[in-house]
């Protein structure tokens, strides 16, 4: 089992908390292969934070991140990152 940590900088302030409560409840309804899955928004940065057992390098979260970013949010110029993949015992 992974917990991958993704962020995303520079969301637009005004929509950073509705955003976050809208992917949280995305990946609740849509994603049952994610476990856990939180996004919150602090200091203009989305920040998902889910468990699986099959994406040792992040990747497919960060798809499916990106995917309701772009549902979820506005246009804007942000970047997405892989903060970290902790291996679970």
């Amino acid at each position: 089992m992974y917990r991958i940590t993704l962020e995303c900088y520079d969301v637009p302030p005004a929509e950073g908390e509705e955003a976050a409560r809208d992917i949280t409840e995305a990946f609740r309804l849509h994603y049952p292969h994610e476990n856990n899955a939180i996004c919150t928004f602090v200091d203009g940065k989305l920040r998902l934070v889910a468990e699986n057992d099959h994406d040792p390098d992040g990747l497919n979260l960060m798809d499916e991140f990106s995917d309701n970013i772009t549902a979820y949010v506005g246009a804007f110029d942000g970047d997405l990152k892989l903060v970290s993949v902790e291996t679970l015992d």
